[in-house]
């Protein structure tokens, strides 16, 4: 069993709660946050130990750590827990630029230990079994992306429209689509971006056009207009539709140039974050320090673009 210790008690620790309790090779063990109101109702719910501190949890006898923190602390909380030797789960955007994130990976090369962003899609039964089927069954050289998602009802008091806390339609939103199309379509060469800034200090809306090595893509995110949720990729003998909300992926339709129709329906269970941490706590049984899947590379491409996407609209966050 994977001992796992959470940093963090917000929104998305009590998803990955969800999907913590399907997974048959972790262990949970406690967990810590900046509110200890925060830690006690957690506890209070899930059980566990209420740490005192960090440095209280990351002591303690786990193995790794999900950090679930605002991403503005990402990169403290990743140094913190690889230098007191525990393996690190981190929540996406791994950091808040790739300045940042170069000294977590190269930190945690050094210690031999694991980093791995959470980055959920591709580990869904649905996108894995497109991924099976794509090997025996291909629509020709894919060459381009295009997905989004635009989600109008969030509360006023969402942290993603925290400016101190790393918010933002492009931090929040945009790192599932760059993922889309790095990893169809590898390294980014050109991009283009617009997009609005709001009283709030944090982007509301924005578009996206990119070249890559192998095609372009074109992507949204935001938080003032309601948008569809749905993602394209196609190639020269076909292409494919992730439908909505494609980044919790169960149903695809792939239409072939020859007319052929291919639907895979996937349901997937707990709530869809079980799967990486599954394959997280796998990694660290067979004694792996890198994801296959989700690599540090591509961790690197993913915080690039969403670099490049904010100094086009002009945005910069506190000590940038």
């Amino acid at each position: 069993m994977v001992k796992i210790g959470i940093i963090g008690c917000g929104r998305i620790s009590h998803r990955f709660m969800q999907g913590l309790a399907a997974v048959v090779n972790a262990q949970y063990v406690g967990a810590w946050a900046r509110r200890a109101e925060n830690v006690q109702e957690f506890t209070a719910k899930y059980g566990g130990t209420a740490f005192s501190s960090a440095e209280e949890l990351l002591a303690s006898d786990i193995d790794a750590v999900y950090i679930a923190t605002l991403p503005d602390s990402h990169a403290h909380y990743s140094t913190l827990a690889l230098n007191a030797g525990k393996h690190v789960l981190c929540e996406k955007p791994s950091m808040v630029n790739l300045q940042q994130l170069e000294p977590v990976l190269a930190l945690a090369k050094q210690k031999n230990l694991l980093f791995m962003e959470g980055m959920k899609p591709p580990f869904f039964p649905a996108y894995r079994k497109l991924r099976e089927h794509l090997i025996n069954d291909p629509i020709g050289d894919v060459a381009y992306v295009r997905a989004g998602s635009s989600v109008a009802d969030l509360p006023p008091d969402h942290p993603n429209f925290s400016y101190e806390g790393i918010g933002g339609g492009i931090m929040a939103i945009l790192p599932y689509e760059v993922f889309l199309a790095a990893e169809w379509l590898g390294n980014t060469l050109e991009m283009q971006t617009l997009g609005h800034i709001a009283d709030n200090k944090v982007d509301m809306f924005a578009i996206i056009q990119s070249r890559h090595e192998k095609g372009y893509s074109q992507l949204y995110c935001g938080f003032d207009l309601h948008g569809k949720g749905d993602a394209l990729i196609a190639g020269t003998q076909g292409h494919i539709t992730i439908h909505k909300n494609w980044w919790n992926p169960q149903k695809v339709t792939i239409e072939y140039l020859d007319g052929r129709i291919v639907t895979l329906d996937e349901p997937f269970a707990a709530g869809g974050l079980n799967y990486e941490t599954e394959h997280f706590c796998q990694l660290i049984q067979d004694g792996k320090t890198e994801s296959p899947i989700i690599t540090h590379h591509l961790s690197r491409e993913m915080m690039r673009m969403l670099d490049l996407s904010r100094a086009q609209i002009g945005l910069r966050f506190p000590g940038e």
